[in-house]
C-alpha cells in the first residue's frame, strides 16, 4: 500500500521540484539578466544625473515651485506630494465639492504666479493623476508655462517653446496617448543653460 502512494506521489513531487526550479529560479534569473543587458537604463530606475548626481527618475514626478522650472501635475500622495512609497489618487469624483475646490485653488495659485494667464488651463495642471506620480504634462500644460519661465530666466520665449518642442514625445504610431513633456528633463536643461 505505501510502495502504491509512493509511485503514485513520486511523479507529482518530481514535476513540483522541476516547475518550482523553472518557475522560480532559472526564468527570473533568465529575465533579470536580459532586462541589465538589453535594458540597463530602465532596468536601474531610469535614473537622470546632473553631474554624476542622480537627481530623480525618468518615472516618479517631483515638486517643482520656483518659477524658474516647468511645474509639473498636482499630486495627492500623502503625507507629502510624489510620495513614491504612497503612490495613489484623490479617489475624488469629478462632482465631489472637494476636487472642485482645490481645482479651483489650483487655477487661482497658477493665474496668481503668472498674470499673464488669463486663458484656459490644460486640466492637467490642476488635477492630480491616479498615481500622483505622474512625471509627465501634456504639450499644452508646458506651453501656458512658456512666458513665465521666460520672464523668470530672462530668456526668449522662443528658446522655452523650443526647449519643450524638443523634448515633446508624440503620440505612439502617430494615434496613442498624447503628446507630452518629462517635466524633470526640461528642467535639467533649463538648469544647464542649454538651449535649443
Amino acid at each position: 500500500m505505501r510502495r502504491e502512494m509512493f509511485e503514485t506521489l513520486r511523479p507529482a513531487a518530481v514535476l513540483l521540484g522541476l516547475f518550482t526550479l523553472i518557475t522560480g529560479f532559472v526564468y527570473p534569473l533568465v529575465i533579470w539578466i536580459a532586462c541589465h543587458d538589453i535594458f540597463a537604463f530602465e532596468a536601474e530606475g531610469s535614473l537622470l544625473a546632473d553631474h554624476g548626481k542622480v537627481v530623480g527618475s525618468r518615472l516618479i514626478g517631483q515638486e517643482f515651485s520656483d518659477p524658474r522650472h516647468l511645474w509639473g501635475r498636482p499630486s495627492a500622495t500623502g503625507p507629502f506630494a510624489y510620495n513614491a512609497e504612497a503612490s495613489s489618487g484623490s479617489n475624488l469624483g469629478p462632482l465631489n465639492p472637494a476636487l472642485l475646490e482645490a481645482t479651483r485653488s489650483r487655477i487661482a495659485a497658477l493665474r496668481a504666479a503668472d498674470s499673464t494667464l488669463t486663458g484656459p488651463i490644460p486640466v492637467d495642471l490642476v488635477t492630480a493623476s491616479a498615481s500622483g506620480l505622474d512625471p509627465e504634462i501634456s504639450l499644452a500644460a508646458a506651453r501656458v508655462q512658456v512666458p513665465r519661465i521666460a520672464r523668470a530666466r530672462g530668456m526668449t520665449q522662443d528658446a522655452v517653446q523650443a526647449l519643450i518642442e524638443r523634448h515633446a514625445q508624440r503620440p505612439w504610431l502617430g494615434v496613442l496617448g498624447e503628446a507630452r513633456v518629462n517635466v524633470l528633463e526640461v528642467n535639467l536643461d533649463l538648469d544647464t543653460g542649454r538651449v535649443y
